[in-house]
């Protein structure tokens, strides 16, 4: 038998799943619902609303990325080693987050327009001053070439690095480590073959 915590989170996984796949404005309190094999009316008794559903999806996703990019930013390390741990970072609270890191990149601006997440404009400026900070780092430490718009380097490499969740599967012969090892040398090195 399922405990109230266990349905809590049936609920919050099946409407993380929905809100993913389907949009938080095309998805509805039935549609979740009927997913976990409840009455609608019954979701009430765990959540208030569809957004409070989705505000606690984001807000864990936020938290745990927030965590490891303070470990990140807190390393007597140089910029270079710093970038790849925040890719590893990234890349692991995507793989913990998959569902709310597709609610966050499709529909952040929906979100916006409902004031119960105001706060995600915060948490957006938090998560590019943490990739600005790496950057410019680099580029002061002179590993960082400073000729680039680094507002442009940071949202080509935070994207490319969270809509990973879309089609990344880790394996055991490539894992999440891997992949940031090979996303920091392609945002590093470039794509030109290294001379002999």
């Amino acid at each position: 038998m399922r405990e109230p915590g266990d349905r809590r989170e049936a609920i919050l996984d099946t409407a993380a799943a929905l809100f993913a796949r389907k949009g938080v404005a095309a998805t509805t309190v039935r549609q979740i619902a009927d997913e976990v094999g409840i009455l609608s009316g019954s979701l009430y008794h765990h959540f208030d609303s569809k957004e409070a559903m989705v505000d606690e999806i984001i807000s864990s996703f936020l938290r745990d990325l927030k965590d490891r990019y303070a470990k990140v930013l807190a390393q007597e390390a140089d910029a270079r080693i710093r970038l790849h741990d925040l890719i590893v970072a990234s890349l692991e609270v995507v793989e913990a987050h998959p569902h709310a890191a597709e609610i966050y990149q499709n529909d952040v601006n929906y979100l916006l327009g409902i004031e119960r997440f105001g706060y995600l404009r915060n948490a957006g400026r938090q998560v590019q001053d943490t990739w600005l900070k790496v950057i410019e780092a680099g580029v002061a430490e002179g590993v960082f070439r400073g000729d680039l718009d680094a507002k442009i380097l940071y949202r080509l490499m935070r994207d490319a690095v969270w809509l990973s969740v879309r089609w990344f599967k880790p394996s055991k012969g490539y894992p999440i480590a891997k992949l940031a090892e090979d996303a920091t040398s392609l945002f590093l090195d470039g794509l030109t073959a290294k001379g002999d």
